[in-house]
């Protein structure tokens, strides 16, 4: 394998990873977690979000680093293409997810009402725009390895 497949199949993968990790969030442990009540349903959305932000960042940085390579050695345009589809993540948490984030995050547990789970609602439907981000960056690594 040269460095080129080497570099487009972590490319691939790691979008992988990052695109399950992503749709698990949204159709299991979302769901799971608008069925606690409130204080409950913030309380374990602290924690689990900061460690998905550790690992969903990582992941996407690695995956479009991987993908620019790929494209360095190739120069095949699709995999710039999903390299920005994957790093595209950065920017919309940063400014699209983040305002609510921040407000999730400053929200004490015995405060939790029916503003925060709408808030934890919202952030669910942001974190699907995640998820679409991350499959694209996996079909168009696919597309670029055909």
């Amino acid at each position: 394998m040269t460095l080129a497949q080497w570099s487009g199949a972590l490319a691939l993968v790691t979008a992988a990873l990052f695109a399950g990790a992503a749709f698990y969030v949204n159709f299991a442990e979302q769901h799971a977690r608008l069925q606690l009540d409130d204080r409950a349903m913030l309380t374990q959305w602290k924690p689990s979000y900061a460690r998905g932000f550790l690992m969903q960042a990582s992941l996407a940085l690695l995956s479009g680093s991987f993908g620019i390579i790929a494209f360095l050695f190739t120069y095949d345009w699709r995999w710039l293409v999903g390299a920005a589809l994957i790093l595209a993540n950065w920017p919309f948490t940063l400014f699209i997810i983040m305002p609510t984030n921040r407000l999730l995050q400053q929200t004490l547990p015995d405060a939790a009402n029916d503003v925060t789970r709408g808030l934890i609602s919202q952030w669910g439907r942001l974190h699907a725009v995640r998820t679409t981000l991350g499959v694209a960056a996996m079909v168009a690594y696919l597309w670029a390895m055909a």
